[in-house]
């Protein structure tokens, strides 16, 4: 049986950008070699089994996240520090990625977190005009141009065996209406558990961020 690790490493690498309109450019990763590769060794020292896990999703990466490193909510600094995989990013973190790792060590750590959950985004690939990020739901034109390649891919990612009792959505007011009104259309889960978005919480509710992880903590819970 094909371990999860090799399914995934396919999946990204069958990535297929979609037409975007005029003035945004695409966020894709793991194009790069050097990516890639960081990728593969993620993928191989925490999902190389057969395990049946769930699925997080955020909206779409970000340049200084996923748009670096190539795994959703990891900063090159997280990845060094906290995983444990040598690469030559820019020693660089995120706020998202700093309250996602806090919150995944109050869990139970790394490893046990990665057996239950596999974090993903609405947009496998993000979206940049004039040099920022971009969310796929901030611009009418991109969203219509990218809902196909969205659900096709979350069928792809269904498809390769995870748990759809229920899935867990990072961004509680526009992710969450756009991933609610695509799966009423394809059922792709039972419920999904809507959460705030890491950066919200650090920019704006830092200090009550201790009851943002236990908020965490109790979706993250469901799995057990």
């Amino acid at each position: 049986m094909t371990v999860l690790a090799e399914h995934l490493i396919n999946f990204y690498k069958s990535l297929r950008p979609p037409r975007l309109p005029s003035g945004v450019d695409i966020l894709f990763p793991q194009r790069h070699e050097e990516v890639m590769k960081v990728v593969e060794t993620f993928f191989y020292k925490y999902y190389n089994d057969t395990y049946s896990r769930r699925l997080i999703f955020g909206i779409n990466p970000g340049r200084f996240g996923a748009g670096t490193t190539g795994i959703n909510f990891t900063a090159p600094k997280q990845l060094t520090e906290l995983c444990g995989i040598e690469h030559s990013f820019k020693s660089q973190t995120e706020l998202s990625a700093e309250f996602i790792y806090d919150s995944i060590l109050a869990f139970g750590g790394i490893k046990e977190f990665y057996k239950n959950y596999f974090v993903t985004s609405v947009s496998p690939l993000g979206f940049i005009k004039n040099g920022v990020n971009l969310n796929y739901y901030d611009d009418k034109k991109l969203q219509q141009a990218v809902t196909p390649f969205i659900i096709c891919n979350i069928q792809k990612q269904v498809a390769l065996g995870f748990k759809t009792d229920f899935c867990i959505c990072i961004g509680g007011d526009k992710n969450l209406k756009f991933l609610s009104t695509i799966n009423q259309d394809h059922e792709f889960f039972d419920e999904i558990i809507p959460l705030p978005h890491p950066r919200f919480i650090m920019q704006y509710r830092r200090k009550q961020k201790e009851k943002y992880i236990q908020q965490y903590l109790l979706a993250f819970q469901r799995s057990s």
